[in-house]
């Protein structure tokens, strides 16, 4: 494992800014009963590279600048909505506030699914799209879930990026106690009450060395509410991190190049997840990145677009 605190990307010859395809947002039945929105970035004959968004967040929090920067890096990149956000299948299945409430003490709890199902929806998407391996990318409960894609089907990806995440072990990773009244507090119905209390969670949680505009959270919120926020669907999705096993002894049998980026002022997932999550994979590169929260900073956009690039060149070297 090795460690880097202030990262600075090497150069890597872009290509021209404004060749990069994106295609219109297509939908793809990935087991039955879910079918997943998705969209891609640059030319299937590339390097196949699949985005995981993490809790409540569609698809468009993978910024569709940093997307355009990976393909020009030398991917097709495929980002896609979980089940339960944005386009793509809601569940039909009811959460009490109770019952997670619970979960978030002891672990145990019937969730509606699992992140294993949520893995193989990855999976299913792959398949839908002929692609027999990727490089996978994920952002909190996304690195859970790609992670997890990665211990459950090792030969299909090809490298792993785990970012602001966690290994499921309950002892690391945790919340900063003063975000739980936030994330189990009832929400007020309505688009304007998802958009204050959204604003005011991002406020709290983003990175202190990378401060966001006011103005900025308050249209993400919206754009989130508008393509079909499901506050339900958030609670079903928690109680599948929150009841999620500890994937520390399966990490180690990886044998596929990783990198874990973490930020040091991380409220939402503390560092500890990240360190714990290197420590588990041989060979890990581990990026700590000073004044980073929980978001990605348009102003890191550039040193997440040469981890992934550096990642998956490692894959290339080892086949």
């Amino acid at each position: 494992m090795s460690t880097a605190r202030t990262p600075r990307p090497e150069p890597r010859p872009d290509r021209t800014p404004g060749d990069v395809v994106v295609s219109d947002e297509l939908f793809a039945p990935v087991s039955p009963g879910i079918e997943l929105c998705y969209q891609t970035f640059g030319s299937p004959d590339d390097e196949p590279l699949l985005l995981v968004m993490g809790l409540g967040g569609p698809m468009t929090w993978w910024d569709a600048d940093l997307c355009e920067r990976l393909a020009r890096a030398g991917f097709f990149v495929v980002r896609y909505d979980n089940r339960d956000t944005g386009r793509s299948t809601k569940v039909r299945a009811r959460v009490r506030r109770s019952q997670l409430l619970r979960a978030f003490a002891t672990g145990r709890a019937r969730a509606p699914y699992s992140l294993d199902d949520m893995a193989a929806d990855g999976l299913g998407l792959l398949d839908h799209l002929g692609i027999e391996s990727a490089h996978v990318a994920g952002v909190s409960m996304g690195g859970m879930i790609a992670q997890t894609m990665a211990v459950a089907a090792p030969s299909r990806v090809l490298s792993l990026t785990s970012i602001m995440s966690t290994t499921g072990r309950r002892t690391v990773g945790w919340q900063s106690p003063s975000l739980l009244p936030m994330l189990v507090a009832p929400r007020r119905p309505g688009r304007e009450a998802y958009v204050q209390s959204s604003a005011a969670m991002w406020k709290v949680i983003g990175s202190p060395g990378y401060p966001s505009d006011a103005e900025v959270r308050r249209r993400r919120a919206e754009e989130t509410f508008d393509r079909g926020f499901d506050a339900s669907g958030v609670m079903r999705q928690m109680l599948a991190v929150v009841t999620q096993p500890n994937r520390t002894v399966r990490l180690r049998s990886l044998g596929i190049p990783a990198t874990v980026i973490h930020g040091l002022a991380d409220k939402m997932v503390h560092v500890s997840g990240g360190r714990a999550t290197a420590a588990a994979v041989p060979g890990t590169e581990l990026l700590l990145i000073d004044g980073m929260g929980h978001d990605m900073p348009e102003q890191l956009f550039d040193t997440f677009v040469d981890a992934i690039r550096r990642t998956a060149d490692r894959a290339d070297r080892t086949r």
